[in-house]
């Protein structure tokens, strides 16, 4: 395949860039779809490097481990996957593979909201303004990931919905939580923040999955919309 067949991150829209995407919002709001295209930089005419990242993924279950077992040659029969590309890829999971071998790591049982508030407090200590991160989980509450989806000012933060279940189905999750943070310090949800949450509720009943619950943060503690009976 020749260059000017592929399509390379620079030439797509800059919202699909995946390496401003990380310099702007940081590592831990990009997909793993997105943190593979960056190391492979193109795809090909058909498909964008995030689109075959994505394909890539779906064919190993969007599972880490399964992928990381695919030699160079297995990566080299996708096409836009060349020889060069491959080894990048089973490089940088092997350096993965090696950092876990050093701790390794239970994924955390996020069946309640004070076990969701010891693992996301040190996220959302002292910040100053709004952040909305999900949690997506497997079978049992076992954390999937954890995404931040928007940030804000001193009391309003974009939420993409169409975003949040995209991921879920990327995920493969069956249910979320939701949270985010009030810098003033007030536990009590605004009318905005019982919407949204009704709204995602709604939504994700047709898409067959479960809203666990909703927690908002503050550096004096938390409220939890299912302990309060809101959803």
């Amino acid at each position: 395949m020749n260059q000017s067949s592929r399509v390379a991150i620079k030439a797509w829209a800059e919202a699909d860039r995946p390496r401003e995407k990380l310099m702007e919002q940081g590592r831990r709001a990009l997909t793993d779809a997105e943190l593979l295209a960056i190391l492979i930089g193109s795809g090909s005419r058909e498909e964008s490097a995030v689109e075959l990242c994505r394909r890539i993924l779906h064919d190993r279950g969007n599972n880490l481990n399964r992928l990381s077992r695919l030699s160079v040659s297995q990566l080299c029969q996708y096409k836009g996957i060349g020889e060069a590309k491959a080894i990048t890829v089973v490089a940088a999971l092997e350096l993965g593979r090696r950092r876990k071998e050093l701790r390794e790591e239970r994924r955390p049982v996020l069946n309640n909201s004070r076990r969701v508030y010891e693992y996301m407090d040190q996220v959302y200590k002292d910040l100053s303004y709004e952040e909305f991160w999900v949690l997506f989980l497997a079978g049992g509450c076992k954390l999937i990931a954890n995404v931040l989806i928007g940030k804000g000012g001193n009391d309003f933060t974009p939420v993409d919905i169409k975003e949040i279940f995209r991921l879920a189905l990327e995920y493969r999750a069956t249910s979320m939580i939701l949270t985010h943070n009030h810098p003033s310090g007030t536990l009590k949800p605004s009318n905005m923040d019982i919407q949204l949450t009704n709204k995602l509720n709604d939504a994700a009943k047709l898409f067959d999955f479960s809203i666990n619950d909703h927690i908002i943060f503050t550096n004096g503690g938390y409220y939890s919309f299912r302990d309060s009976g809101l959803l």
